[in-house]
Order: structure tokens, then sequence, then C-alpha cells
């Protein structure tokens, strides 16, 4: 018989709620290179070991002086400095710069002691052999980075948590940190169930046979999300077989999708399997939205299990609202917003009240701006999905939208 809770259907924001107030995710942490460590999340706060720069350092090519030197200088009226050498890059200057003195510097050069500002280049001339003209005066500090100015030695350079940037890769290598701390990416094991699937290298599938595509649509997601998706392989509709596989996924993984059956016909062996599986086990069956209602939201020992439709469309789309906010929560971060645009529709759309639907949208450019175009499709049709550029969500009781409406759409 259906169970009732498929009939209790709730919106996917209070299902993920209901979820994640009972989940308490333990990361675990892992040390990598921190040239490898690129959008990965810190474990702890990192502080920096030395000051950046190191010494003090000219901004421009020019010349190192002592800016009171220069005081009043002008086109007209320049000050004559005397210049004694050149600062070789890469080493600590061998020449200390007097009073009326002026040396050589090149862009990232050390100053010499006694040097306290660099004239540019190109604001100076030279008036003779071993002589310059300053045409403006140098204040105090003037194309000059100081010790210590980037970043002070146990200054703090990132919190914890911070998913790191590619800015971020580079502050900790400047600094000399090599390797780091970080959260071991979520696994997302990923099992297909279903007597007609067939891994999709198949060839001609014969009738009634259809390639899996549902294992490897949801790794690309899990992958993009910052997560490790673990594809576990093809179920049977035998129960005792599709038990096993969910047993072993779990234990591998940190967050399960389960992508067979999830609705209430009798072959659909999901519910029970994820029973079995741990405890609280199952706390939705039903969610309020077109594609997907089915879907299931359950946690296992601690971890969450999603069992999502079998069609592909309902599948990633599901999955598309589910997934970000689980791998978020795992690694401490905020759910990123997506990318949303304006478009006009070209076509009303119809909804249920009560029901959030998503709509595959085509776009374009039009008079007057954006076009959006419904790419109206079954459940099971993934080029649906393939042809189009963008969702529409229409709200659990918006109604539909008029053709001609402006609504703001998330690109894929």
């Amino acid at each position: 018989m259906p169970s009732p809770e498929f009939f209790q259907v709730m919106p996917v924001s209070d299902a993920l709620r209901h979820l994640e107030t009972h989940w308490q995710p333990g990361p675990q942490i892992e040390t990598i290179t921190t040239a490898d460590a690129l959008d990965r999340v810190l474990a702890a706060p990192i502080a920096s070991p030395e000051q950046v720069p190191a010494f003090r350092k000219s901004t421009v090519d020019g010349y190192a002086l002592r800016a009171a030197d220069t005081f009043g200088a002008s086109q007209s009226l320049p000050a004559f400095l005397t210049v004694g050498g050149e600062l070789a890059m890469g080493e600590a200057p061998a020449l200390d710069v007097g009073a009326g003195e002026a040396l050589l510097i090149h862009t990232g050069g050390m100053l010499p002691t006694g040097a306290d500002a660099v004239a540019m280049v190109e604001h100076t001339q030279a008036a003779g052999a071993g002589e310059i003209e300053v045409l403006r005066a140098a204040a105090p500090g003037e194309n000059v980075i100081h010790a210590g100015e980037d970043i002070g030695a146990g200054e703090r350079i990132l919190p914890a948590r911070r998913r790191l940037r590619s800015q971020d890769i580079g502050g900790l290598l400047a600094v000399g940190i090599a390797s780091v701390d970080v959260l071991r990416q979520p696994r997302v094991g990923i099992l297909s169930c279903g007597d007609e699937l067939l891994p999709p290298e198949a060839a001609a599938p014969p009738p009634g046979k259809v390639r899996d595509i549902n294992a490897y649509t949801l790794s690309a997601l899990a992958r993009k999300l910052g997560a490790r998706p673990l594809r576990l392989g093809i179920a049977s509709d035998d129960f005792a077989d599709y038990q096993r596989r969910a047993r072993d996924g779990i234990a591998a993984c940190d967050i399960l999708l389960l992508s067979a059956g999830s609705s209430v016909s009798e072959r659909d062996y999901t519910r029970d399997v994820i029973d079995g599986l741990g405890q609280p086990g199952i706390l939705q069956h039903g969610l309020a939205v077109k594609p997907g209602k089915p879907t299931i939201l359950a946690l296992c020992d601690n971890k969450p299990v999603i069992g999502l439709p079998g069609n592909p469309v309902s599948a990633l789309l599901v999955a598309r609202q589910l997934l970000p906010a689980l791998v978020a929560r795992y690694c401490g971060q905020p759910l990123e917003t997506p990318r949303v645009v304006s478009a006009r529709l070209t076509q009303r759309i119809a909804s249920v009240t009560g029901r959030e639907d998503w709509v595959a949208l085509r776009l374009s450019e039009g008079e007057g701006g954006m076009r959006a175009e419904p790419v109206f499709g079954k459940s099971n049709l993934i080029f649906t999905l393939v042809a189009a550029d963008a969702l529409l969500r229409v709200p659990l009781n918006a109604g539909g939208y008029d053709a001609g409406a402006l609504v703001d759409v998330e690109l894929f």
C-alpha cells in the first residue's frame, strides 16, 4: 500500500530545514599542497609566519634618494643629485644613499639605507656624467612599499571555512605556506537502480533497455559543487542486491543519492532500502515541486540520503535544489546565490496552486531585452534540458505567469 507520508508533501525549503535540524556534519581534515588547494575549504584560520614584504622596495623604476633633497624641486628649478651607481635586483644593496645622492633602482628592488623615497625616472633627466636633475619634489615614502605593509608577521591571513580563491593561493605561497589543512571534500555516493539500465558505453541497447545517465549528470553536479562523486554502479530490481549496494555505498560516502524508484508503486524498493540504512531514517517522502514530487529525504546514521526519481530531468532538477545546500552545510559554507537574469516570457506558463514548478527555458536576445521561450517536455527527456539555457521557478501559489511577463530566471 502507498505510504501516507507521500501525500503529505512539503516545500523543498521546509524539507531541507527539517533534515538539517537532525544533521550534524562531521567533516574530516586532510593536508594538501597549497598549489592544489583552489576551491578547497580551510579547516582552521591561518596566520602569517612572516611579514610581506620582508624589506622596503620600490614600486617604480627610478632613483632611490632622500626626499628632503628634492623639496622645492620643479621643472624650472630642478634638484641636482649625484648618481652613485645602480642597485642590482635580487640582492641586498651594497651602497647607501647619503645627502645629495641617488641610486638607480628598478621596480621591486630593495631600498638602500639612507633612502626614504623613489623619484620616478620620468621625473628626472640626465644633467651630465654621474648627475641627474629631479624635476619634481618627492615626499617621504613616495613610490615605496614598506616592510610588512602587505601583511605583518602573526597577522591573520584567512579565516577558517574560507573557500580558497586564486588570490588566496598566492597570498599563502607569498609567506611560504606550501601546504594547508582543508576539509575533505564531501563524498557523494550515487547508486542507480533498475533492470532496464545499462552503462552509458553500451552499444545499441536492445529493446526495453536504456543507458544510465543519471549517475553521470549527478556526478557532474556534485563535482561542480566541490564534492567528490562516487559512482556506485547499477543495482538490479532485486531488493537484496539493491540493499547490499546501498549499505556498501553509505559506508563509503558522506551523502548518498539513490537514483531509482521513489514513487509508491509496489516495485519501488527505495523506501524499504533507506529504512534499513540507519536511524532516524526517512524524514520526508514527497515534495511540493514539479518535477520531483516523489523525492525522499532521509538521515541515516548522520548521513543524508536522498531518494531521487528515476527520470533524468526530475532527478537532476531536484538534485539541483537539494545537493548545493547539503554540500554547503557539510563544508560550513553559505549557500551560493544562483546566477539570475531578467527575461520576458514568450508564452503563458500555467502552474497548479500549492506546487512549485520548474520550467526549462531557451533564452534569446530580442527587441526590448532578453526573451525566454519555454522548453516543454516529459521528465524522462534529457534533451529538454540540453536545449535549455535557464530555469524558471514558479512559486507555490503563483498560479503561473502570463505571456509577456518579466521574470527572473536562473542560468545553468
